[in-house]
């Protein structure tokens, strides 16, 4: 029972002292698309759902289009990307 209760108490330590290089994030981004969206979105008024959308967007396309708002025609796979079919298609990315 000790031996357990040591070593669960190293591994608590471990990792309440570990590098923050080995910590695992919750968002996958590359730093580009982090970058360019960060950019894209910073003056939206719904900044956080932009950055997601944003987000998703760039990593299927490897593109952001320049600028805050429009210029959509630098990027077509971004322009064209929709929420879904029918009716209430709309535009995916911001």
């Amino acid at each position: 029972m000790k031996l357990q209760t040591t070593a669960t108490l190293a591994l608590l330590l471990f990792l309440l002292l570990a590098p923050p290089s080995l910590s695992v994030s919750m968002a996958v981004g590359s730093e580009f698309c982090d970058s360019n969206c960060a950019r894209r979105c910073s003056k939206a008024s719904r900044h956080d759902d932009c950055l997601k959308y944003c987000g998703i967007c760039c990593a299927d396309c490897n593109c952001v289009p320049s600028g805050t708002a429009g210029h959509k025609d630098e990027c077509p796979c971004y322009r064209d990307m929709t929420t879904g079919t029918g009716n209430r298609t709309r535009p995916k990315c911001p």
